[in-house]
């Protein structure tokens, strides 16, 4: 996908310790009140809900990474000293109204909200002059970066297109004659043994270049570049399979820190590219060799990654 190569090492998963749940709290003292219980409505951007409630809403974030509309000039303070301003936007997605709840506990009519939300604030962003690309994500537990419990997402958009979605778009770009993810899609369905769960509009995939054990990929079936622009009803398809994939992560590893992340298009983008979801478990650390070489070791095959989730997604139905 990106032109990496990941090492699939699954004799070192014998050992013992590799996989423990989350052991830190997110919050060493917990906030109180919570910014994003119920209660506090100042500065709310969106909110998705039944009429009289809410059950997802969006707020401005109060330590943005990106803010202003500052145009993105680079100046050159020496020769190896580059800066441009940090122009753009950043808010935060409130999940649920529920303060202990997570993705994994979302009915499929409240994960569409989710999706609704995402959807109509990444379009909002893509209208915003000087804005080329978005990313939304979603931390759970501090091994995953959350420094607040309550479940949230964000969604941060920038001037520039960053590292990972450049080597994406490379890796689309060498992809000849058919699309990467359209195709990723045909060949594991043909192979048959990585598919988790898939229907007429999604396929959650344990992808055969997985670097991180239990790493997932989530397709909308349907080739669309962006997010936003994608059909109502494949967003919410695909709300839904995040749901069902973090709780058949919980099912078969327990209560574990993990990363969710949505690689849509670049706003503009003339190439091609298809939309789609990482999910990635924090079960393991990457050791000296994997941050000094760039090559990832996963020590769960992917297929056996795919056929302990199957049995869960199986045993939820």
């Amino acid at each position: 996908m990106t032109g990496r190569w990941v090492v699939i090492a699954g004799e070192r998963y014998q050992r013992p310790s590799d996989f423990l749940p989350r052991r830190l709290p997110v919050e060493d003292e917990p906030i109180r009140p919570c910014p994003f219980c119920p209660g506090r409505d100042d500065d709310v951007v969106a909110s998705y809900g039944p009429p009289g409630s809410w059950v997802v809403r969006v707020v401005p974030n109060r330590y943005p990474a990106f803010s202003g509309s500052e145009p993105m000039v680079v100046s050159h303070l020496g020769p190896v000293f580059t800066q441009a301003p940090a122009s753009g936007l950043h808010e935060v997605l409130v999940l649920s109204p529920e303060h202990n709840s997570s993705w994994a506990d979302l009915s499929e009519t409240h994960a569409g909200f989710v999706m609704e939300a995402l959807r109509d604030r990444m379009a909002a962003h893509a209208a915003t002059p000087g804005l080329r690309y978005s990313q939304a994500v979603v931390n759970c537990g501090r091994e995953a970066g959350a420094s607040i419990e309550h479940p949230h997402g964000q969604l941060l958009s920038m001037p520039f297109i960053p590292g990972e979605a450049a080597n994406e778009l490379a890796g689309f770009a060498r992809f000849r004659g058919n699309c990467l993810m359209c195709a990723t899609i045909d060949a594991e369905e043909e192979a048959a043994h990585r598919i988790i769960f898939a229907d007429d509009r999604v396929a959650t995939i344990s992808p055969f270049w997985g670097g991180t054990p239990y790493e997932l990929l989530i397709l909308p079936r349907r080739h669309n570049g962006n997010l936003h622009e994608s059909d109502s009803r494949d967003l919410a398809a695909m709300g839904s399979a995040v749901q069902r994939a973090l709780a058949a992560l919980r099912g078969r590893l327990g209560d574990i820190a993990y990363n969710v992340m949505f690689h849509s298009a670049p706003f503009r983008l003339t190439g091609d590219f298809h939309w789609h979801v990482h999910v990635m478990p924090k079960i393991s650390t990457r050791g000296g060799f994997e941050m000094g070489s760039g090559v990832l070791i996963n020590v769960v095959p992917p297929e056996r990654a795919a056929e302990e989730l199957r049995a869960e997604v199986a045993a939820a139905a």
